[in-house]
């Protein structure tokens, strides 16, 4: 997508390649504890992302670093077993990171969160062979808490749109944060179900003049906007009763994976930035997404019982 004037640093567009639909999930990994159901969940955001564009109906694969323990091991086979390719990512010995959350009202609320303990913490750097992997998809995803924003300049500079998840948190919108990650990035996301309107609008501009070339905000029940610089889309959320969902984990990934594959379907590429019109249907299939997000059990997969330590389950990290 183009950048406004004013951009920090322009992002270079490759020499145009064949037009391809996949999608490559850079970066974290979890297991989501389920504290009042006594389960883990695979999960992570870039897993999400990941499983969320196959289940869409495009090639998926998933790139970082996997525990070699028992929650890592499990986590390895729900990625794959949901169609998603994860063999050019590492084993490296140490434990899996855990986040811990239970349901209230519908809603995933965190509780707390354990990083992975020895070399499965640190980020996998991407080495030319890895590089030119990642260059082979039409789009890679990554967030912050995945450690790859020193990797960022390499990607994008490599070919493929790059997909950038911010969070909610404070720390991570910071104009230093911001101007290191948005040069980079084609579409940023941000979590805003907390701002009012006029304030997530001005971040969003923030987030565009300082590099980025598309940032999506979500809003949830509050629906969701999309900016590029020249053009301002907006949409309503799809709601769900209350009662009936299962709960909101993953529907955030959903929206973007939702939003992001139809902006691919439509062409979207660095050369060919998305059209207002498909920025709107974008909106209107990300919501769509993350409706039908809400009535599947945790991100993916099938559960697992959570391990019991010192004859009570493992409720609190």
């Amino acid at each position: 997508a183009a950048l406004m004037a004013g951009a920090v640093s322009p992002r270079t567009a490759p020499a145009p390649r064949e037009t391809l639909m996949n999608v490559l999930g850079f970066g974290d990994n979890t297991v989501d504890r389920f504290v009042d159901r006594g389960t883990d969940y695979p999960g992570g955001n870039c897993v999400n992302v990941a499983v969320y564009a196959q289940r869409l109906g495009l090639d998926a694969a998933y790139l970082g670093v996997f525990g070699d323990d028992d929650l890592g091991t499990r986590l390895r086979a729900a990625v794959a077993a949901q169609g998603v390719t994860a063999d050019h990512s590492v084993v490296r010995h140490g434990e899996t990171s855990v986040s811990t959350l239970q349901v209230k009202d519908g809603d995933r609320v965190f509780l707390g969160y354990a990083p992975g303990g020895g070399a499965v913490a640190d980020p996998l750097p991407l080495t030319p062979a890895l590089l030119a992997y990642a260059a082979s998809f039409s789009l890679v995803h990554s967030s912050v808490y995945s450690g790859t924003e020193a990797e960022l300049p390499l990607l994008a500079g490599a070919g493929p749109l790059v997909s950038f998840d911010f969070s909610d948190e404070e720390e991570f919108r910071t104009p230093a944060y911001l101007d290191r990650v948005c040069p980079h990035v084609d579409l940023a996301l941000l979590s805003c179900s907390h701002l009012d309107e006029m304030a997530t609008r001005a971040l969003l501009a923030e987030a565009v003049r300082r590099g980025a070339g598309m940032a999506l905000a979500t809003r949830g029940l509050h629906g969701a906007i999309a900016y590029d610089g020249r053009t301002t889309a907006v949409a309503p959320a799809r709601t769900a009763d209350p009662g009936s969902i299962s709960d909101t984990m993953g529907c955030g990934d959903a929206f973007l994976a939702g939003f992001a594959v139809s902006l691919l379907r439509d062409g979207w590429s660095r050369r060919v930035p998305p059209t207002p019109a498909a920025q709107q249907e974008a909106l209107r299939r990300g919501a769509e997404a993350a409706y039908h997000q809400c009535f599947v059990e945790a991100a993916f997969g099938r559960g697992w019982p959570t391990p019991v330590r010192r004859g009570r389950p493992a409720t609190a990290l």
